[in-house]
């Protein structure tokens, strides 16, 4: 009562819408960027809804490729790392106070070895190895997806043995010890008592371990070599220039998340009616149809079949028109303010000067540049030629052969 009379009820409040924005916000803008037909994933301004970004992202050759190596390699992590982390957790129960303490120290040390270095160090010492035994360049040895598997299981692995190790402490050796006891192989006391025991650790192991693989970019940027998985291929896209198909994978994880969480939730509140003895006293279980409805596996073929309708549905909404109208209307848009521009400078442009008085020599250089100016100027007129005479000779006729003739 205190607490809400100095508004601890609307702080809480705050802080919760807060608290949940942080945690939900970037994902729920994402989903909706997924719809959005804009060339750049953004909420706003809202264009056209439209499904085709999902198109987009599967006849991407390159992600697709990625993506079904990560799941490979995720698949053979699992098959892997989740033995070698029960083995390890068996062993720390099974030593001493004192040896325990330096071999969990040794089995977690992976973890904290940054992925860069781990990657390196996975490259140069299986080289050294295939340089040894004398292995060619397509071996093995400079496989990228042996590589990958390698250096991922050298740290993965610790993952698993913490959540095994976690159920194991929880354990009653004294079962396995009675089992002996009455008979049993200790191969017969291990499938039969602990194996049991250790289901629920090993199937979240396992999908810790798949995770941890599929999302792993820092070891196997480095030992993929000239391959690529799911998140080498996504880093490389986001790079080169993002777009909304990266918002459509978000949804499609998004939705097989929360497939999977409902699922799994079914499946455990399930089992735990069905253990406690509550489930005969529910009506949901009394009627064989709402009984079958509670059911893991129905419940995932009606999630599923929910999801089919809703993204067939979503398929069928044609984009087109509305995106030629977006596109006019940018036109329109685009015109007016070219047009807007035109009119601003014309009025910021400085007044004309006066014409000047129209002269003979229209050129404002003088004519500097006609081409006829460059002519030489006209040669003064020769004087006038002597009169005719009857001796045109210069010498006066003196050559003449018959100015020698004796004068009469």
């Amino acid at each position: 009562m205190t607490t809400r009379g100095m508004g601890g009820g609307l702080f809480a409040f705050s802080y919760a819408l807060l608290f949940f924005l942080f945690l939900f916000g970037p994902l729920i803008i994402m989903v909706i960027t997924a719809f959005n037909s804009s060339a750049f994933p953004r909420v706003v301004p809202w264009e056209c809804f439209t499904t085709d970004w999902f198109g987009v992202l599967v006849r991407n050759e390159r992600l697709m490729s990625g993506l079904w190596t990560s799941l490979a390699i995720g698949i053979a992590v699992v098959a892997i790392a989740v033995p070698f982390g029960l083995a390890g957790a068996l062993a720390l129960a099974d030593i001493g106070p004192r040896l325990r303490a330096g071999l969990y120290a040794v089995l977690i040390t992976p973890i904290l070895i940054p992925g860069v270095v781990l990657g390196i160090s996975t490259i140069v010492f299986w080289s050294f190895v295939g340089r040894g035994v004398g292995a060619s360049y397509d071996t093995v040895f400079y496989n990228g997806f042996f590589l990958t598997l390698l250096g991922q299981v050298a740290f993965i692995a610790s993952y698993a043995m913490l959540v095994l190790n976690a159920r194991l402490q929880r354990f009653d050796p004294t079962l396995t010890e009675a089992a002996l006891d009455l008979g049993a192989t200790p191969g017969q006391a291990f499938r039969k008592i602990l194996l049991p025991f250790m289901k629920p650790a090993l199937g979240s192991a396992a999908f810790i371990t798949f995770l941890a693989s599929f999302e792993n970019y820092n070891t196997t940027v480095f030992t993929i070599l000239s391959g690529n998985t799911f998140t080498t291929a996504l880093a490389s896209k986001v790079r080169l220039g993002t777009d909304p198909s990266l918002s459509a994978l978000a949804v499609i994880i998004i939705a097989v998340t929360l497939i999977g969480a409902m699922v799994s939730e079914a499946h455990t509140r399930r089992q735990e009616l069905l253990r406690s003895g509550k489930a005969g006293q529910s009506r949901l279980y009394a009627n064989p149809l709402s009984r079958l409805l509670t059911h893991p596996g129905a419940i995932l073929v009606l999630l599923v079949g929910v999801t089919g309708f809703i993204a067939w549905s979503a398929s069928r909404v044609d984009a087109d028109f509305c995106r030629a109208a977006i596109l006019q209307e940018k036109q329109q848009v685009q015109e007016r303010l070219m047009q807007e521009q035109r009119n601003r400078i014309q009025q910021q442009a400085p007044a004309q000067p006066a014409m000047p008085s129209p002269s003979n020599n229209p050129s404002p250089f003088g004519g500097a540049f006609n081409p006829n100016s460059l002519a030489p100027p006209a040669q003064p007129a020769p004087p006038a030629a002597p009169p005719p005479s009857n001796n045109p000779s210069p010498f006066g006729g003196a050559f003449n052969p018959n100015s020698l003739a004796p004068k009469q």
